[in-house]
């Protein structure tokens, strides 16, 4: 018989799963099959990514660049420095 588990449920058993559960242990710890916990992780790996989470690692990515940016203009001023 199918029965509906909770979104915080399901959130919890995979992030049990990702922290290095096995799926079956924790489907045997929750009570149901280990098909569904596999066929979760299946999904989850497979769903696109949110625009948020797009987002922020858009501006993440553009923060590391403008980081990268002014090392590398320090270094070459470091470098212009002792060749003169």
């Amino acid at each position: 018989m199918f029965k509906q588990i909770p979104l915080e449920i399901k959130q919890e058993i995979l992030q049990k799963v990702k922290e290095g559960l096995s799926a079956s242990d924790a489907a045997k710890q929750y009570g149901i099959s280990a098909k569904t916990v596999y066929k979760w992780l299946q999904n989850e790996t497979r769903s696109p990514i949110s625009i948020l989470k797009h987002n922020r690692l858009k501006r993440e990515n553009d923060e590391l660049k403008r980081i990268i940016g002014i090392i590398t203009l320090e270094l070459e001023r470091g470098k212009k420095n002792r060749d003169h």
